[in-house]
């Protein structure tokens, strides 16, 4: 497991199933999305729809290194000037992944591999004959036989109370397949935090530097102590609906926990201080994924990567119950 993939809120990385105890997982190939899986389908003609044109401009990107983390290269804090662009103003759903599924017959990666990590606390009894053991370092994941994106907890779960909420056990792969079916793409690191910085400057937030401002809970994270007890003071103890909590500026929601989110960028813990001012867009190549926005699971005492400079990655093939993405699309 690496020390990316190590977080409470992140999850643990496919490639590193030796970690998982009690029942061997044995490491799968990852498959390409064909062609056939990423046919464009009628959500070409709609690329703008739930999207908002995010004006081109040159914001600060990155931490100096407060309440961050040396290892996720969130620094050194540097002017960054980006093209227009547009984005989704929330990720994608299970209703409208489930569009692009029975449209292509597309099946995730982690229906191919025939499981995918699940938190602790969201299995039942149901559950048991189907876990296959804990991460090493990170006991609360649990690698669970049949969860998949409409089974998120295994079998016996289901989707059909979670339409509106976002879409989660999707890998990288199966993030740009959608978006090839959409007629978008997912955005890169510069341009996710540009746009969840929502127009304001250098601020911890997409809506400030406190994170409840006046009590009042902004986004969905972990409360209470991890991973013992969530007080759920924020509403949810899973996913939010899609469309929870304010907006930011942009019209951008929950780009602060719920689900993380793949970017397009290969991960590269020095590429702030080497790549281009101009529309960066990550390292040329790389063995994990950039994530952004952190999780429903995310807590100030071990994983404060809620913050809009926050930082993760992962291997293109893993899933887990708190991973998802939104599209971006060019002008």
């Amino acid at each position: 497991m690496t020390e990316h993939s190590n977080h409470c809120c992140g999850s643990a990385s496919r490639s590193t199933i030796g970690d998982v105890r009690h029942g061997r997982i044995e490491p799968i190939a990852s498959e390409e999305p064909t062609a056939a899986d990423c046919s464009s389908g009628s959500g070409i003609a709609a690329r703008r729809d739930g999207m908002v044109l995010v004006p081109g401009g040159t914001f600060w990107m990155g931490n100096s290194g407060k309440d961050g983390f040396p290892a996720d290269g969130e620094g050194p804090v540097r002017e960054v000037t980006l093209s227009p662009f547009y984005i989704d103003v929330c990720t994608v759903t299970n209703e409208r992944f489930a569009e692009f599924v029975k449209q292509t017959g597309y099946k995730t990666e982690a229906e191919k591999f025939g499981w995918s990590y699940v938190f602790e606390s969201f299995l039942t009894p149901r559950q048991a004959p189907f876990l296959m053991g804990r991460v090493q370092g990170t006991p609360w994941w649990l690698g669970v036989k049949g969860a998949f994106w409409h089974q998120p907890e295994g079998p016996g779960s289901t989707i059909e109370d979670r339409m509106d909420h976002p879409v989660v056990h999707v890998t990288w792969n199966d993030a740009a397949a959608y978006c090839r079916w959409a007629g978008k793409r997912l955005p890169t690191e510069a341009e996710w935090e540009y746009a969840a910085r929502g127009g304001l400057d250098r601020n911890v937030y997409p809506w400030g530097n406190e994170l409840t401002p006046e009590g009042k809970h902004m986004c969905n994270i972990w409360q209470g102590t991890f991973p013992e007890h969530n007080t759920k003071r924020d509403g949810y103890a899973g996913t939010a609906p899609a469309r929870s909590f304010e907006p930011n500026g942009y019209g951008l929601y929950n780009v602060s926990g719920n689900v993380w989110e793949w970017t397009a960028d290969w991960f590269g813990a020095t590429y702030y201080a080497e790549g281009p001012p101009v529309d960066p867009m990550g390292p040329v190549s790389g063995d994990r994924r950039s994530m952004r926005g952190g999780s429903y699971l995310c807590h100030k005492s071990y994983c404060n990567r809620y913050r809009v400079a926050a930082r993760s990655a992962n291997t293109p093939d893993s899933s887990s119950g708190n991973i998802g993405f939104r599209c971006a699309a060019d002008v």
